[in-house]
């Protein structure tokens, strides 16, 4: 397998991951917590900033005394939305909400409660929030996994770009001693054994929090096989296991022919940094980078180019301080300091400049979910400070020993060392030359590890914006002989509820029906009209998603009573971007430069790779030139392209809803209609018969939009003359809105 087809590989598996996140939170909450309600919620809504595994999530509803009065699950539409139906007659008192929502990327499930209050706000009920501490079964095989991971792409990188550059010789796949390769490949079939222990653990960890059970529990009833067939988490893990299967035979191929076909082995033995790099790029698909709010794949990306790094350098040290001692077994001490040297300065000519990259995309993958000074009085904050303080050392002795084993260096730098005592810096030069140092480098970087494990376990802060409760908008309007107080919930772009309360006099009118549509007009864009439901006495209820940008909207709802009779009425509301249930977010100045930096180091480390290419291709001036221009040229095609392609796609969206010639100023409420249709009749009279054109008017209303019918009034379509007399532009839309009324309903 090559670097293609490992990166395509995980390409399609991201893919099919789709929008995956991880270790989410709530975005918006209806009810709010500890809000008073003056009458009850007809839903409970909960949206998350992922979507959830319906399977194992739950959301009860509970009395002051404890009883389940109902239970909800994940909306069938909206994969992170828990929502709940809340039955009729609920009394005055306080309710408790229970939320365990499962996270579908990376299996976590937190359980959580929050208080609502009917009428009067009732003391000594409180919910409780979610546990933001790490589980340390979770930390434990996250942990192994990961070195699992770094010892696997560590050590067959280090193969590739130290140890065979340093030490072998010119014979392909015979490049180094027998001893050095039985140690390597010990060093890959224990990191193969290490994540198939680490990922049965994870199995069952997993399973018992799904399930909120033991571990003889998930073994005796089978329940790894519900979570193994039925959740992301098992998709992922089944995934991993086959290629940790695919890893093994290909380790068994190579040592098979590394002496009947040593081109064979040696190709496969510099093709496994590639499958360690899809391992680790596994972990990066179900980490916290997946849950950012922040371009999240370019969030995946730099956290995988971060990982990378960090495998590289933990992984290529465990390697070193394993593969060392029966490497120089038989050698003398100045043959062993000449091998040592040679194999770490290689190696730390390469991680040098790595570390910068790792610096900064760490500082980009912690802004991810650090949004304001608070967000660090976390325990996801604590725990991020304790990695940074154990980070603090390993520079330090990694920075010594790239200083020792360059005299040069060492000798520009003297006195900035000449405050350590002599025999100190003696001994510290040693350490560095004879390899004890790498080891405590490998100890402190193990350690380090099981910090990142517990961090990667930790819930990420929950943003200081979603504190803030948002008002939704609500309007009380009196016609005729109804009452309507309608409202919606929350009030901006996305998925909204729509509620409105009819009342005759002092009592709630349940003998009528309700249909409910929205409209956008500046942007000529209506909903089908929806049937809305009576939850309870006089309480109509519908849900959409239609309003799709802040601005203005209207809600026109008609009621129809018993005998028939329209009453409508029509509300104006300011949607506010407030209230969206927003789950990205866009960079500012900061994440653009920390990307611009990655970038530069990225070109600064393939420089070399790409003046070996050059210098391989022999280039005269002409033959530059041409390159050149030739790139040019490419590069202005894929430019014009790709803005031929944008203008096309922007030509289409203008030919399926081209900007409005008039826009409607009129407010289709009941007296716009009883205005309209005043005018209809004594204006339009050659539209009142069953004419085929005025038949197929009314059959085009549900997709015409305000500006044709405003046209058919002034100019006439077909064969329907225009409205008779001078009319003004206000008395035309009031002739509009009422022509509306003869849409048909589904």
């Amino acid at each position: 397998m090559n670097g293609r087809h490992c990166l395509l590989l995980l390409v399609l598996f991201m893919t099919y991951l789709s929008t995956a996140k991880a270790h989410g939170y709530v975005v918006r909450a209806i009810p709010a917590d500890r809000s008073t309600l003056e009458r009850p919620p007809t839903r409970l809504q909960y949206w998350f900033s992922e979507d959830l595994e319906p399977r194992f999530s739950e959301i009860n509803l509970r009395d002051q005394s404890g009883a389940i009065i109902a239970s909800g699950a994940v909306d069938y539409e909206n994969r992170a939305l828990l929502a709940l139906r809340v039955p009729a007659g609920l009394s005055d008192g306080a309710y408790i909400v229970e939320l365990r929502p499962a996270f579908a990327s990376d299996g976590h499930v937190i359980a959580e409660s929050r208080v609502f209050f009917v009428g009067e706000e009732v003391g000594g009920v409180a919910g409780s929030r979610a546990d933001d501490r790490a589980i340390p079964l979770e930390a434990l095989w996250r942990a192994a996994l990961n070195l699992a991971n770094f010892l696997f792409f560590g050590s067959s990188l280090l193969y590739a770009l130290v140890l065979l550059p340093a030490w072998g010789g010119a014979r392909l796949g015979a490049g180094l001693p027998d001893r050095v390769m039985r140690r390597l490949r010990a060093c890959l079939i224990g990191a193969v054994i290490l994540a198939v222990l680490a990922s049965l653990i994870a199995l069952l960890q997993q399973s018992m929090v799904f399930f909120n059970a033991d571990a003889r529990q998930v073994i005796e009833r089978n329940l790894w096989g519900v979570v193994l067939m039925g959740s992301r988490f098992g998709d992922v893990w089944v995934f991993r296991m086959a290629l940790l299967i695919f890893s093994a035979v290909l380790i068994f191929v190579s040592e098979y022919y590394r002496a009947l076909m040593p081109q064979i082995s040696a190709g496969i033995w510099k093709g496994m940094p590639w499958l360690g790099a899809l391992f680790i790029g596994l972990t990066m698909v179900t980490s916290h980078a997946a849950g950012s709010t922040l371009l999240p794949w370019l969030a995946i990306a730099v956290d995988w180019i971060h990982a990378l790094v960090a495998a590289f350098w933990l992984g290529g040290a465990l390697t070193l301080t394993l593969a060392l001692p029966p490497a120089l077994a038989s050698l003398g001490e100045d043959a062993r300091r000449s091998a040592i040297r040679a194999v770490m300065l290689r190696f730390s000519r390469i991680v040098t400049p790595l570390v910068a990259l790792m610096i900064v995309s760490g500082i980009y993958n912690a802004m991810n979910f650090f949004l304001t000074p608070s967000d660090l009085d976390t325990s996801y904050g604590r725990t991020l400070g304790v990695k940074l303080l154990m980070v603090a050392p390993l520079l330090l002795i990694g920075g010594w020993q790239h200083v020792v084993l360059r005299p040069q260096l060492a000798a520009r730098l003297d006195a900035a060392f000449a405050i350590l005592p002599g025999p100190l810096r003696t001994r510290l030069q040693l350490a560095a030359e004879t390899g004890k140092a790498l080891r405590l480098e490998v100890w402190l970087m193990l350690a380090l590890l099981f910090a990142v494990a517990w961090l990667s376990a930790t819930p990420v802060p929950e943003p200081q914006s979603l504190r803030s409760e948002i008002e939704s908008p609500q309007v009380t309007q009196t016609i005729g002989e109804f009452t309507f107080t309608s409202a919606i919930i929350p009030g901006g772009p996305g998925v909204n509820t729509y509620d409105t309360v009819v009342t005759r006099g002092d009592a709630r009118a349940t003998d009528v029906s309700v249909t409910i549509q929205l409209v956008n007009p500046s942007r000529g864009i209506r909903s089908p009209w929806y049937r809305a439901e009576q939850v309870e006495d006089g309480l109509f209820v519908a849900a959409g998603d239609d309003i799709n940008e802040a601005g203005e909207w209207w809600s026109l709802i008609d009621v129809v009573d018993k005998t028939g009779a329209v009453t409508r009425v029509a509300t104006n509301w300011a949607i506010s971007e407030a209230a969206a249930v927003a789950q990205l977010r866009n960079p500012n100045v900061i994440h653009v430069a920390l990307l611009l930096t990655m970038a530069a180091i990225l070109a600064a480390l393939l420089r070399r790779r790409a003046q070996s290419l050059i210098s391989g291709l022999h280039l005269t001036p002409t033959s530059a030139a041409l390159a050149l221009g030739a790139l040019v040229v490419s590069v202005g095609i894929m430019a014009f392209g790709a803005a031929l392609i944008g203008e096309r796609q922007r030509d289409y969206e203008r030919t399926l809803r081209p900007p409005l010639e008039q826009v409607n100023t009129a407010l289709p409420d009941a007296e716009s209609l009883t205005r309209g249709e005043a005018l209809y009749r004594a204006r339009c009279f050659d539209w009142q018969g069953q004419s085929a054109d005025f038949r197929a008017l009314r059959n085009r209303l549900s997709t015409a939009r305000d500006d044709f019918l405003y046209g058919a009034v002034v100019a006439g379509w077909r064969d329907l003359p225009p409205c008779e007399g001078e009319l003004s532009a206000a008395q035309r839309w009031d002739i509009v809105n009422y022509v509306r009324t003869f849409e048909a309903r589904g």
